[in-house]
């Protein structure tokens, strides 16, 4: 019985969004949804930001990256939650879960900075306007990016690697829809110290460095839209912000929700329905809100219809 209790896990067990046999279709037909939404609005954005000639500009550069990152998010999380939802044995590899977790951090980590990039452009384009193409140039565009992505490859190796460093014996059933840090240290039969303080430090340091640039930022960018005297040249300011504020403040919500609640409140339910927001709905959720409260982005995707349309008609 001892040796049973010691059996090395070389598989998990995910339970999913909800035990239910009779959701398991509907929540099916509701998250294809959502990720076919999600792919289609951000494969739309890093389309019309590539080709469209109007949309060459470093916000919608940094626009196009959130993209890639919301794209990628989702799709780590969507096909292998999909997948569960038809079939009765859950199961994921030790090396998959591995790749899954590493993979999911790589994009939440990037997301969490490129909205902070977005925002000191954003600072910059209004609080110095006639610098604004000099100080956020081409150069300084690829270097913020290329930071973002390998400073979130190097915290995505060092945090997984540290979760998967750890000793998993007889439970393998992961309370959660995909391999998540915290359900996974839950079950390790090993010191879970040193991973527990190599998460908490690195979420702490990411979250706490990047919600002061965007608070920075945007008390700068409040201030000088506040000193513009003309009501229209104050609602233009804000115009050029309003979407990626309305990102952020559900982006960061959320997070803050998940992670400031008391631990007496504390529920894998309720981690659950936020982790289904910040790996799925968001992802969703941003291609519209950079396109509904966008013109330029609305007025490319109608010059992009309408340039398909007359290539069709020539063929």
């Amino acid at each position: 019985m001892a040796h049973e209790n010691f059996t090395r896990v070389i598989e998990f067990i995910l339970i999913g969004v909800s035990e239910r046999p009779d959701l398991q279709i509907p929540l099916f037909f509701v998250f294809l949804v959502i990720y076919g939404l999600t792919v289609t609005g951000n494969l739309s954005i890093i389309t019309l930001t590539s080709v469209d000639s109007q949309l060459q500009t470093p916000m919608y550069f940094f626009l196009r990256h959130l993209a890639i990152i919301n794209l990628g998010n989702s799709t780590v999380i969507a096909p292998k939650m999909l997948v569960n939802f038809l079939v009765k044995k859950h199961t994921t590899s030790f090396y998959e879960c591995a790749t899954q977790l590493g993979m999911f951090l790589v994009f939440i980590v990037a997301e969490i900075f490129i909205l902070a990039v977005m925002a000191y452009d954003r600072y910059v384009a209004i609080c110095n306007p006639l610098l604004y193409m000099a100080v956020v140039s081409r150069r300084t565009c690829f270097l913020l990016v290329s930071l973002t992505y390998l400073y979130s490859l190097s915290t995505a190796i060092v945090a997984s690697s540290s979760v998967f460093s750890m000793s998993y014996c007889s439970s393998n059933v992961i309370n959660h829809f995909y391999c998540d840090i915290v359900p996974l240290i839950a079950l390790s039969c090993s010191d879970t110290s040193f991973p527990e303080t190599v998460v908490f430090v690195s979420a702490s340091t990411n979250l706490v460095f990047s919600i002061i640039t965007v608070v920075a930022s945007y008390f700068n960018i409040v201030l000088s839209i506040l000193r513009i005297r003309s009501s229209e040249g104050r609602k233009r300011a804000f115009s050029t912000c309003t979407s990626h504020m309305t990102a952020v403040s559900v982006f960061y919500g959320t997070l803050l929700f998940m992670y400031l609640q008391p631990q007496t409140n504390h529920s894998m339910g309720v981690d659950k329905m936020a982790s289904v927001f910040y790996t799925l709905v968001i992802p969703m959720l941003n291609p519209m809100i950079y396109s509904l409260r966008n013109k330029d982005v609305k007025a490319a995707l109608k010059r992009f219809l309408t340039n398909s349309c007359g290539s069709f008609k020539l063929m």
